[in-house]
């Protein structure tokens, strides 16, 4: 009997233990879960119930989703729809090859110069976005820009990254450079993961350098580049930063439809249509959202989420 009132009595302190770490598991949490509910959720459902409804000079009257329908037939989101589809497929890759190669690199020499590499690697994504693509604006520029004397030195024209042709390269130069070391850092943290001895079994068998990182390193860290590949997936289909910056550069090549939310920007505070501005926001958010699904769907093998 003392036996089980002693178990009971410690069940009983355990239960206790457990509700005082939920309790204040919530204390932590509500904090968040405020600022989430007012500055995401609520601004999120304002704006879907705007997207229902259409505004004029005589009023606003629901529409339901007259809107989307529009969006979708519209020429100029579905144009800049397909210029950020167009981004990236040519991004994403780029972005990705160069973070896992990098991220090999490093794993592969780990020293003093592999860790200054890293910090420099990453670096540019340290640098806000907007400051980095004014950055890129000035070199850019055919007057001043670093690019036209270096060209000049070698008695060469330069060219004009500026124009329609050079436009779409100077722009993924841009975004490559700027988020190439953060998908290299993430990569770069899951191969540290991977134990050591596998590599040192390999080398026993004779596998080479080349081998190891291709057999071993990248399969292990599968999950990891599925998720970058998100990631990069996402903000490419979002892009607005990079082209809103060098738009003031290159306004006859740069439009204000140029990207779908550029598209929403302008619409809502150049053309007053807040509207139709939030249901071309949520239709390029249920692009996103399918893109994504979609692509999780055919790498549900190596992001782990296959049983």
């Amino acid at each position: 009997m003392a036996k089980f009132k002693k178990n009971n009595a410690q069940v009983g302190g355990t239960s206790m233990a457990a509700r005082r770490g939920n309790l204040w598991g919530w204390v932590f949490t509500i904090p968040f879960g405020i600022v989430f509910l007012l500055f995401l959720v609520i601004p999120l459902v304002y704006a879907f119930i705007m997207s229902l409804y259409t505004s004029n000079v005589f009023g606003t009257k629901f529409t339901g989703l007259a809107n989307y329908a529009r969006a979708f037939t519209d020429t100029l989101f579905l144009s800049g729809l397909g210029r950020v589809v167009l981004y990236t497929i040519v991004m994403v890759p780029i972005q990705l090859g160069l973070a896992l190669i990098f991220a090999l690199l490093l794993d592969a020499f780990k020293n003093k110069f592999a860790s200054v590499s890293r910090l420099v690697i990453f670096l540019p994504y340290a640098i806000p976005g907007v400051i980095g693509a004014l950055m890129w604006g000035f070199m850019y520029s055919k007057n001043m820009g670093p690019f036209t004397s270096i060209f000049e030195l070698f008695g060469l024209q330069a060219p004009d990254f500026l124009s329609t042709n050079g436009i779409f390269g100077a722009l993924v130069n841009v975004v490559t450079w700027q988020w190439t070391g953060y998908y290299m850092v993430i990569l770069y943290s899951a191969l540290q993961s991977v134990p050591s001895e596998l590599y040192e079994s390999a080398r026993i068998d004779g596998a080479s350098e080349l081998r190891i990182a291709t057999s071993i390193k990248v399969p292990m860290c599968s999950s990891s580049i599925v998720m970058v590949t998100i990631f990069s997936l996402i903000g490419t289909l979002q892009f607005y930063t990079e082209p809103t910056v060098l738009r003031n550069q290159a306004p006859t090549v740069i439009d204000s439809q140029y990207t779908p939310n550029m598209y929403a920007q302008a619409l809502a505070f150049s053309y007053n249509q807040p509207n139709y501005a939030a249901t071309i926001s949520f239709a390029l958010g249920f692009i996103v959202v399918i893109f994504s699904v979609i692509f999780m769907h055919f790498t549900k093998k190596q992001s782990g989420l296959e049983d």
